[in-house]
């Protein structure tokens, strides 16, 4: 079933953009070439509500909103572009079935093929940093936040199980 965009939508993303911002600027640890945080809980409601569409414009809205007001460096479009991957990747996988394995995949692309990966590509280029020495500082990131994201994920689905009629 194809749903309209609707105010509930709109007021919806908007809180869960307002949370993505809060979270990835205020409430992380971050350094020019480390983030752990929380942020990743925005865009995987989004996409548990509404899929991967929905959950890849938010992620690209926060993050272009939450670059231009607080920022936190220079803006670069390649972050933008792995926040929209992030929110397709979160809502393929984990829009209307949670399972384990569905979690584990998406944790593992999110944080080592888009974080590791690709994020260290982009700080390389944006800082001239050679990326093999780059990958191995940040693969202690994506150890952190591996696990942290499979278990929030986890507890988040089972807690907007028994709310999501009263959510959609």
């Amino acid at each position: 079933m194809k749903r309209k965009f609707d105010t509930k939508m709109l007021v919806t993303a908007a809180l869960l953009i307002a949370l993505q911002i809060i979270l990835s600027r205020f409430l992380s640890i971050n350094a020019w070439n480390l983030k752990i945080g929380f942020a990743f809980t925005a865009i995987f409601v989004a996409a548990y509500l509404y899929g991967p569409w929905f959950s890849a414009v938010v992620a690209v809205i926060a993050d272009v909103v939450g670059a231009s007001l607080f920022p936190s460096g220079a803006f670069f479009p390649g972050f933008t572009v792995t926040a929209v991957l992030s929110g397709l990747v979160m809502g393929l996988f984990l829009y209307k079935k949670q399972t384990p394995g569905r979690i584990i995949a998406a944790v593992a692309i999110d944080q080592l093929i888009l974080g590791l990966l690709l994020n260290s590509y982009w700080l390389s280029i944006l800082y001239g940093s050679p990326y093999l020495p780059l990958l191995a500082t940040r693969a202690v990131q994506c150890l952190v936040m591996m696990p942290v994201m499979y278990f929030t994920i986890s507890a988040l689905s089972k807690m907007l199980a028994g709310s999501k009629r009263r959510l959609v």
